[in-house]
């Protein structure tokens, strides 16, 4: 709106003064006036020519008040042109420094890619270090509960190597005390060997406490006479010592008993006469192993056992009719081994009747008395012919 009222404005000027102009060449004319002593006819084209700077100069006028830039334009230009100049000078340089940046983000653009796959390189790499890392770690946990188990074995075998040291030492006492006890032997000073009979006898099913323990201080008594009768003297001031847990747990174990028990006190080692007795309790049920007149045993000997051979003969079938008796039930002496007794002249009777036969005969050995697990066990023999004839 501004520029169309500037254009009338110009307009009606200019032909205000083109008409000025007009009349006043107009004017010159007629009155034939000269100036500069120029003809009339030149003086009005310099009217003409005046009129016509004048419209420019008003026109110009009239924009270079209006508008700045018109002024600029007019009055500005080297000035425009220098900044112009400048302008293009910083557009060339902040082109360059564009172009450089976007040279400079392509080469970071690159750089970051080449950043990025040498991450997922690394990101790779982590990812192998740490499976590695577990792996280590693992293995190091492995080592660690084998290293505890070594040590746990190390424990152990020091553990084992002090019981070894304890039982060296041990045995290198009961070396000494065997060499003690071979010297007493050689010099007769055992009294009891180790695991021989004291005393026996048999307490009876249901009884008391109290009654038990009579019973066990009365097989006591009788291994307290054995002793004085077997070191020769008439009494004897030296008590049987049995261990305290191991005296309760008999009292408890006949008194819980449903059948009547054996109990043998046995030496704890080898007695030497003069040193405390020392001994322990052996506890078997007992009940009938034999009845009176019940068979053991029944062996064939051929007529070349016979003679001089007649005693080996006999003395094989007494150690079958000791293993025999053993294997049902009968307690065996812990030192000789046997469970039974016979006399020297019922021996020899036996031996002589064997040696009479001519033929082949068979020896059969029979219980007399019914006999329990603890004995002796008391035989009869019978040597009967193999067709049946009796001796």
């Amino acid at each position: 709106m501004y520029g169309i009222t500037l254009i009338l404005v110009l307009a009606v000027v200019g032909g205000v003064i083109a008409f000025i102009g007009d009349r006043l060449g107009t004017r010159i004319g007629k009155k034939k006036l000269s100036i500069f002593g120029l003809r009339p006819r030149h003086t009005a084209v310099i009217v003409t020519i005046f009129t016509g700077i004048c419209i420019t100069t008003v026109t110009f006028g009239i924009l270079a008040a209006a508008s700045e830039n018109v002024r600029t334009a007019l009055f500005g230009m080297d000035r425009l042109n220098a900044m112009i100049a400048d302008t293009r000078a910083a557009l060339d340089f902040t082109s360059g420094e564009l172009q450089q940046a976007q040279e400079a983000q392509a080469k970071a653009s690159s750089d970051l890619k080449k950043s990025e796959e040498e991450i997922a390189r690394l990101e790779g790499e982590q990812s192998d270090l740490r499976a590695e890392s577990d792996r280590l770690s693992a293995g190091n946990r492995a080592l660690m509960m084998e290293k505890e188990g070594l040590i746990s074995i190390n424990g152990r075998l020091s553990g084992e190597n002090e019981t070894l040291l304890a039982d060296i030492q041990a045995l290198g006492v009961r070396a000494n005390e065997l060499r003690e006890n071979i010297l007493n032997l050689r010099e007769g000073n055992i009294t009891y060997q180790a695991g021989e009979i004291i005393a026996s006898g048999i307490i009876p099913a249901g009884l008391s406490h109290d009654e038990v323990e009579r019973g066990l201080a009365g097989i006591a008594q009788l291994g307290t006479r054995n002793i004085s009768a077997r070191l020769g003297e008439n009494h004897t001031d030296q008590d049987i010592w049995i261990y305290g847990p191991e005296y309760d747990a008999a009292v408890k174990a006949i008194e819980a008993s449903s059948v009547d028990m054996i109990v043998r006190i046995v030496a704890a080692g080898n007695l030497v006469r003069g040193d405390e007795i020392r001994a322990s309790f052996e506890l078997y049920p007992n009940r009938v192993i034999y009845h009176d007149g019940e068979l053991i045993i029944a062996r064939v000997y051929a007529p070349e056992g016979m003679g001089a051979a007649a005693e080996q003969s006999v003395m094989s079938f007494l150690r079958e009719v000791n293993a025999a008796a053993s294997a049902k039930g009968i307690l065996p002496d812990p030192i000789r081994g046997t469970v039974g007794v016979i006399e020297g002249a019922e021996f020899y009777t036996l031996v002589q009747d064997l040696a009479g036969q001519s033929g082949a005969v068979v020896i059969s050995a029979y219980a007399d008395g019914d006999t329990d697990a603890m004995g002796p066990l008391r035989l009869k023999f019978k040597i009967e012919s193999e067709n049946g004839g009796g001796a």
